[in-house]
This record gives C-alpha cells, sequence and structure tokens, in this order.
C-alpha cells in the first residue's frame, strides 16, 4: 500500500512543489487550508497536481479541528508547512504569527502523542531563528530571533525538540534558510523585484522600484530542491533536527543586480531605496552549513543566487507572455 502524507499548508510554494514530489513516489496525498472549499489552490492548479490530492478545511491554533483531520486521514507522515509566513507582516499581526506556528505546532504534536496511529513530523523551522549568522549557522548554533516570525518559529523548533524527548515522537525540524521559486506571493521581496524589472524591460520605463535594506545578505535556496531535503529527513531512521541550506550568501543589492541584467537593464537607473521600508529590526547577514545535511540525507543543493535570480526571471517573461494578447 502507497505511504499516506498529510501536508498541511498545501497550497503555499512548499506544499504544492511537496505535494508534486510525493505523488511522483506513490504517495496519497491529503492537504489543507482554513478552508478548502474556497481556496483555489492556485500553486497546485500551476503544476497540473491539483485534481490528484484530497484536502480538507483546517485551523492549527483550533486543537478539535487538527485532532479532527489527523484522526480522519490517518496519515504516515505529517508536513507542517502552514502558519503566517511572512516576516514584514509579523511585526504588524505578532499575536496571530505566534498562534497559527508556536501554538499549531503544539497542537500536532498533542494530537501524535494522544492518537494511536503516530504519524512522522516534519516541522518547517526557519533560518530566522538564528539572527545574524557572521559565520555559516549549523545544528548547534544558538538562536537569537529578531522578529516575531522567528520567536515563534524559535518556539515550535523547542516544541518538536522537547515532544521527541518526552514522548518518543518521530518529530523533527529542518531548519529552512531562504528558498524561492515562481509560485512566491507577491508580497515576496524576490517577487517583487522580479515582477517589477520585467515590467520595466516591457516598457514601464516609469516605473520605480522601490526597497528597503538592500545591503543584506541571504542564503538563497532553491524550493523544489528544499521540499526534496524535506523528504529525505523523514526518510532518516532517527528523528533529527537539519539545516537546509545553499552555504553560499549573497547581498540582496547582488539579486537585485543579477535580477536587471538577466533583463537587460543597469539596476542602479530603476531601484529606490527607501528608509520606510526598513523592519524594526533585521538581521545583515544569514548564511547556512548544510554538511549535516550532505552526510546523513545525500542532500546538496545545485542551486545558488545567479542560478535562481536567472530562472525567475525566465519564467516571469514566461507568464507574461503567455498572458499577453496574441
Amino acid at each position: 500500500m502507497s505511504k499516506v502524507a498529510l501536508i498541511l499548508g498545501v497550497g503555499g510554494q512548499d506544499g504544492a512543489y511537496l505535494t508534486k514530489l510525493l505523488l511522483a513516489k506513490g504517495y496519497e496525498i491529503h492537504g489543507t487550508s482554513r478552508d478548502d472549499q474556497v481556496r483555489a489552490f492556485d500553486s497546485l492548479q500551476s503544476l497540473g497536481i491539483r485534481d490528484q490530492i484530497r484536502t480538507h478545511s483546517l485551523s492549527l491554533n483550533d486543537f478539535r479541528s487538527v485532532f479532527r483531520v489527523l484522526r480522519k486521514v490517518r496519515p504516515d507522515e505529517i508536513y507542517n508547512l502552514a502558519g503566517q509566513s511572512s516576516v514584514g507582516l509579523s511585526f504588524d499581526q505578532p499575536v496571530e504569527t505566534f498562534e497559527s506556528i508556536a501554538v499549531g505546532t503544539l497542537n500536532i504534536l498533542e494530537c501524535l502523542k494522544m492518537l494511536e496511529h503516530p504519524a512522522k513530523l516534519f516541522n518547517a523551522g526557519s533560518s530566522e531563528c538564528f539572527g545574524n549568522t557572521p559565520e555559516p549557522a549549523n545544528e548547534s548554533t544558538p538562536f537569537h530571533p529578531r522578529s516575531p516570525y522567528a520567536a515563534a518559529k524559535a518556539a515550535s523548533f523547542w516544541t518538536v525538540a522537547n515532544y521527541r524527548e518526552a514522548y518518543n515522537l518521530h518529530a523533527c525540524s529542518g531548519i529552512l534558510f531562504n528558498h524561492e521559486s515562481p509560485l512566491r506571493p507577491q508580497r515576496f521581496v524576490t517577487r517583487k523585484i522580479v515582477s517589477t524589472a520585467v515590467r520595466i524591460a516591457n516598457g514601464q520605463q516609469r516605473e520605480r522600484l522601490r526597497l528597503g535594506n538592500i545591503s543584506i545578505h541571504r542564503d538563497w535556496g532553491w524550493a523544489p530542491e528544499y521540499v526534496d531535503a524535506m523528504w529525505r529527513v523523514l526518510q532518516h531512521e532517527t528523528p533529527e533536527d537539519f539545516v537546509i541550506a545553499t552555504g553560499h550568501s549573497a547581498s540582496l543589492k547582488e539579486f537585485v543586480a543579477e535580477v536587471f541584467r538577466a533583463v537587460g537593464l543597469d539596476w542602479s537607473k530603476h531601484v529606490d531605496v527607501d528608509s520606510g521600508l526598513f523592519r524594526p529590526s533585521e538581521i545583515d547577514r544569514s548564511v547556512g552549513n548544510p554538511d549535516k545535511a550532505r552526510t546523513l540525507l545525500n542532500w546538496k543543493a545545485s542551486m545558488t543566487m545567479p542560478d535562481i535570480a536567472t530562472a525567475l526571471v525566465s519564467s516571469e517573461l514566461a507568464r507574461v507572455s503567455a498572458v499577453q494578447p496574441a
């Protein structure tokens, strides 16, 4: 019989790519969103796989909702990719952020503790938990969260670790560094940069790209590769936490320059830095050390920032071309 996977937050970037990966491996897939009756699941639609999975309505901060779905589906593997996902928005919505991430993870773990059909749990952690990382962060690097989002993810990480030790659950976290794809929503800065650059290159020369702090450095990876790492984490014999990263860091300025280069433009002629877009507290440099994942999971990222910028521009150009009238 095929394995049953439950993907919490199936409608997002990672949920869609993970669904595609697991379908190819023969899994039966169930996915959740807050209201599956009204959710369009655009990311799944764009990958052509919406009709290959079953969806359920689930609110992570509602314990009964979580228990009901887990008892009904009885999954072999659970991937917790749900919760408020924007660092910037977490400063405006800190309570909702903490409840959807930290309380939501606690609800999942409590359900697993109570159910007679325990499942393996992958929890999506975040590099934001580390704060600044002058040296590449590994699984032993102390956390220093600098946003409500990061604080919630740190609480989620330690709750998973506690339940694994206290109740012998097969529960683990992947500490995921930034990873991008064409499925990123417009609110993410990488998608904003790419879509604006393409519009300018297509004739909207008067449009300006407004950005905050472009001197920050990030470890950017490719989302389809990162969901493969998630799957590998749960196939590992013992439940352990893993840093998932490329091991390379680049500045946002370098990312912008690479995107505009891909459309044949000089970024400095089209970009304005707006101090009003700076966050109350910022991470200056973020880079991960993926040696443990390479050694124990045989996983290594093949795409780094320049490849990713080029791929995002190519996808956006194709998307724009597809919607333009003939």
